[in-house]
């Protein structure tokens, strides 16, 4: 797996493939593509036809979506 190189303009943070996004936050690529679709992670940016994420917005969305799991048992 390659890094993305890009950085996101505004915060000047690496921007990362889903499947390191995924690597780092324990989660497979599924969940991750979940994240998006259910808007709990939105991409920032792309590389070809790959999305890009900003490796903070996925750690916010993984915290939401436990407290989430968690508040609902």
């Amino acid at each position: 797996m390659t890094r993305a190189t890009n950085t996101n303009r505004v915060t000047n943070a690496p921007l990362i493939t889903a499947e390191l996004a995924a690597d780092e936050a324990g989660v497979t690529t599924a969940t991750i593509r979940k994240w998006v679709q259910r808007g709990h992670l939105r991409p920032a940016g792309t590389q070809g036809r790959r999305r890009l994420f900003r490796l903070e917005d996925v750690f916010a969305a993984e915290r939401t979506t436990h407290l989430a799991r968690h508040h609902d048992h």
